[in-house]
């Protein structure tokens, strides 16, 4: 095929005759002569008011391609080869079955990667298959009864389940390619392998970790939930299995670890085992919510609501004179600010989207930076006791009901208290509380958030509105731990256990935690041959 690149279409067309069109007019072809064509990239252009276009990269298939090719040959390429390459299966031998510990998008991708080569892995997850784990958060959610194991954070899919989905990745990797690919196989939109800010929603991914996962066990793999694993059986700096729910031993050569950045009680049974941990740089804040069609209006003007362009988004960044960088993160067009707690007696927000992004309200994390420094002690886990601080005074000054502390962005930026809701309505479940977030803020979050908020107005004209909703607190955003390996992907300490993804504090989304998780399939491929794996 042909690739033909900036092809800039009005958002107000039909799209498909208008491609038609520009190829036609691109290539000097009749349309006779166009045997196929799909998108491969689409992006957006908006900066200039009421005037937005869509700007295409095309891969078109048509006749005499060689005499077309040399025409244009200073405006087109042949299409550049983009399929995934399995890495060449090395010769150690294995004598149990590759472990990996988690189903969130790095343990998913490795252990799909794994059984594609014919390693028969087992998957343990601590939480529930989705559908069960929907129904514990459905009831989380609408009673305030939290399942500590199965809950936003753990099950099936992992913290990614809920949430908007979002696929988009500063990395240049190959790999992306072929997750987009695989989970398009598996049930995603196929718009992803091309929109310029892909995402799949909750209620889509939902449906694809369910066909990932019968895709590795049609594979020979095998995929266990309600299994936790509570110990690492270590011996001589190798690792040798994990024990599963406290009794159960289960023999291993190698275990990927695969956790997720909320799994405390794991950190701290590595920590335990004297597998070398560091504390990590990561970021709090808040939530804030704004009328959604506020957000379009800006971003799209006159042409806001238009069928071709769906919510849009925004994304800030501010550097405060406080020293803290300050910055929104998972944005969620059309969404939900919800409850993501995952221990009793603390409350964790995060925000969530379906694929329609059809909700009344847009709303973003805005985080502040941590650092190590900041930690009231040095400690590995240090990082984690901060985060424990801030979620428990939320849980407690909200109620202790798992409600959430809510605040008005014009009273936090005044230093009072809110006394009621106006034309923004919070989205969080089971309920709020008006609550000064000062109370359940480090001061030095508070004083940056109220400068970049002031700063963020500049940029979207309302986003300092006095009645847009900021709701406590955001401290999942990544990480406080990193689990140290080398350049082999494997633990520095322990021989076979390999820490992947954000839990490991190697990623920070779903697209750079399933690229992790699928080098450290490779690293394990590339060591171990896969026949004779009992």
């Amino acid at each position: 095929m042909l690739r033909i690149s900036g092809i800039k279409i009005s958002i107000t067309k039909n799209q498909k005759e208008a491609i038609e069109k520009e190829i036609m007019r691109y290539l000097n072809i009749p349309f006779n002569d166009i045997v196929n064509y799909k998108i491969f990239k689409q992006s957006i252009d908006a900066r200039k008011a009421g005037r937005v276009y869509f700007v295409y990269s095309i891969d078109v298939e048509v006749k005499n391609e060689a005499q077309v090719l040399e025409k244009n040959k200073n405006k087109v390429i042949t299409t550049p080869d983009l399929s995934y390459t399995y890495v060449q299966s090395g010769k150690g031998k294995l004598v149990h079955r590759p472990v990996v510990v988690g189903t969130g998008p790095a343990g998913l991708f490795c252990g799909l990667i794994l059984a594609q080569m014919g390693y028969r892995p087992i998957l343990l997850e601590r939480g529930q298959d989705v559908d069960a784990r929907t129904k514990a958060v459905d009831e989380f959610w609408a009673k305030g009864i939290l399942d500590e194991e199965s809950n936003v954070q753990f099950g099936e899919g992992g913290a990614g389940t809920f949430s908007d989905g979002k696929l988009t990745t500063l990395i240049k990797n190959l790999r992306c390619r072929k997750i987009l690919e695989e989970l398009v196989n598996h049930g995603a939109p196929e718009e992803i392998l091309y929109s310029y800010k892909p995402h799949i929603g909750t209620d889509s991914l939902k449906t694809v970790v369910k066909n990932l996962r019968q895709k590795i066990i049609e594979l020979g793999g095998e995929v266990r939930f309600n299994s936790k694993v509570t110990e690492l059986i270590i011996g001589d700096q190798q690792v040798r299995g994990v024990i599963i729910n406290g009794h159960e031993a289960l023999s291993a050569d190698v275990v990927i670890l695969a956790v997720g950045h909320s799994a405390r009680d794991t950190f701290e049974m590595l920590n335990n085992k004297g597998v070398k941990l560091s504390p990590k740089a990561f970021a709090i804040g808040v939530r804030v919510e704004h009328p959604q069609a506020v957000i379009d209006g800006v971003q799209y003007g006159e042409l806001a609501g238009h069928e071709n362009l769906g919510a849009a988004d925004y994304k800030l960044v501010y550097h405060a004179s406080t020293g803290r960088g300050c910055y929104t993160f998972c944005m969620c067009p059309g969404g939900y600010v919800v409850n993501a707690s995952s221990e009793k007696n603390r409350v964790v927000t995060n925000g969530m989207s379906y694929f329609a992004r059809d909700g009344a309200n847009a709303n973003s994390a805005l985080l502040v930076g941590v650092e190590p420094s900041d930690f009231e002690e040095k400690h590995p886990l240090a990082g984690i006791a901060f985060q424990r601080k801030w979620e428990e005074l939320a849980f407690q000054l909200a109620g202790s009901n798992y409600s959430a502390p809510v605040q008005l962005v014009g009273d936090f930026l005044q230093d009072v208290p809110s006394t009621g809701i106006n034309n923004v309505r919070p989205s969080f479940k089971p309920g709020t509380t008006f609550v000064e977030l000062k109370k359940c803020l480090p001061s030095f979050v508070v004083e940056t958030l109220k400068e970049a908020v002031s700063y963020f107005d500049k940029k979207i004209l309302g986003f300092a509105d006095k009645d847009a909703v900021l709701t406590g607190v955001e401290t999942r955003s990544s990480s406080p731990v990193r689990i140290e390996r080398d350049e082999n992907y494997q633990a520095v300490d322990v021989k076979g256990l390999y820490p992947t993804g954000e839990g490991a504090g190697y990623a920070g989304g779903i697209v750079s935690a399933a690229i992790d998780g699928i080098m450290a399939a490779e690293a394990i491929a590339s060591k171990y041959a896969p026949n004779g794996a009992g």
